[in-house]
């Protein structure tokens, strides 16, 4: 052995082969940077509510230090079961049909690790949240992006999954409203997706993390469809509805063949969600309803802000009926996604993510994330205007040749 000079070779080749985050690329720049704008990492800016925090300290004042069931608080897993009944009417057994994970993520690797065999193709719509392709490939399993449109309101079609989809689909990874670009799918748009996942007898995955997001109609879970609740697994979590992300509480709901499987990984793995951090949610889904509500309607105000404004500096941006994203085009500019974004944080300080880092049809569009104040939104419109002007001007030929 040559000391530490070849430990990177004799490392696994698949996780070698995975690309480092590119919203955590430009999170890093702006950190270094001094008045930067934040549009970028997909965070809400509330606190979480006081009476949620003041939850976990009474447990721990309580003694709740301990593990709990690999399936969590059973107290917990009820009111998660009551939770989906009431806001998206489908029934689970709170007994053995539901798992708190830390966070979504973890839930969203165990039911691909339970699902997936080595070569099995998990499909997706793309742009994509970032995570879906590394953690199906982790998992074993072959990514493939089937591209949406801004013409289509990001929206997956019958259509589009049904010319993508070959004999080696498996899994149908969903996430609508959708991370990176707000898109949301009615009962209709779903129930199309729905005929063709029970036609070629797809898994599906329904990450909804964003569902309490959603600001024009109902969010509707394709689990609740007929034929669905058998083949989905249900994802979700306190993060973003709750303003609760770094208590990394998120759970899985599925039928018990399946969930007991995932419950295999996580007690291997995992063990529990953290005790103190599953006492928060329960009171988060108690008694958190007002607080939610009122972050979701000032969430809503900046949407509109921020949209209004890209339309009125020459961006056109489709209107994101979900989650806290604005997904506009840069496209009239004639940068690329990656260089309007390092030249807007470095010349503007206003902090974005390049549509490309989503996969397939997100070049020529930048995430922004209205998750900030609306002084703020604001602040970020006015320099991206004066960039734009400079743009136009042709001020960053120099700058250009270095992106």
């Amino acid at each position: 052995m040559n000391g530490r000079s070849n430990l990177y070779d004799r490392l696994s080749p698949v996780v070698r082969s995975l690309p480092p985050s590119g919203i955590r690329k430009f999170f890093d720049l702006a950190n270094q940077m001094e008045d930067v704008i934040s549009l970028g990492v997909g965070e809400p800016d509330f606190v979480t509510p006081w009476h949620v925090r003041e939850a976990c300290f009474y447990s721990l004042e309580k003694g709740f230090t301990t593990y709990t069931s690999n399936y969590g608080l059973p107290q917990l897993r009820e009111e998660i079961a009551n939770y989906l009944a009431e806001t998206c009417q489908i029934t689970y057994d709170p007994k053995d049909e539901i798992l708190v994970t830390v966070g979504a993520s973890e839930a969203i690797d165990l039911a691909l690790r339970t699902i997936l065999c080595p070569g099995d193709e998990v499909l997706f719509p793309e742009p994509a949240y970032v995570s879906y392709q590394p953690c199906a490939t982790l998992a074993g399993g072959i990514s493939v992006g089937i591209q949406t449109y801004a013409e289509d309101d990001f929206k997956l079609t019958p259509a589009a999954l049904e010319r993508a989809i070959t004999p080696r689909s498996k899994v149908l990874l969903l996430c609508f409203p959708n991370n990176p670009t707000g898109a949301t799918m009615s009962r209709e748009d779903l129930q199309g997706i729905a005929d063709v996942a029970i036609r070629h007898d797809l898994f599906v995955i329904s990450d909804e993390i964003y569902s309490e997001l959603t600001y024009d109609g109902s969010h509707v879970s394709i689990a609740s469809l007929p034929g669905m609740l058998e083949r989905t697994v249900v994802v979700n979590g306190m993060s973003k509805a709750f303003a609760m992300t770094g208590w990394r509480i998120g759970y899985a709901a599925a039928p018990r063949e399946i969930l007991s499987m995932m419950v295999k990984i996580h007690q291997y793995t995992i063990l529990c969600a953290p005790i103190m951090g599953q006492m928060a949610a329960l009171e988060a889904l108690r008694n958190g309803k007002q607080h939610k509500d009122e972050m979701v309607k000032r969430y809503d105000q900046r949407r509109r802000l921020i949209v209004n404004g890209f339309r009125e500096i020459g961006l056109s941006c489709h209107e994101p009926k979900g989650a806290f994203y604005a997904f506009p085009s840069i496209q009239n500019t004639g940068l690329s996604s990656e260089q309007f974004a390092e030249l807007l944080l470095m010349e503007a300080k206003v902090a974005v993510v390049p549509g490309n880092v989503f996969g397939k049809g997100g070049d020529g569009f930048v995430r922004c994330s209205y998750a900030t104040s609306l002084d703020q939104i604001t602040q970020a419109l006015e320099r991206m205007q004066r960039f734009l002007e400079k743009v136009k001007q042709g001020d960053f030929v120099e700058q250009l040749a270095s992106v």
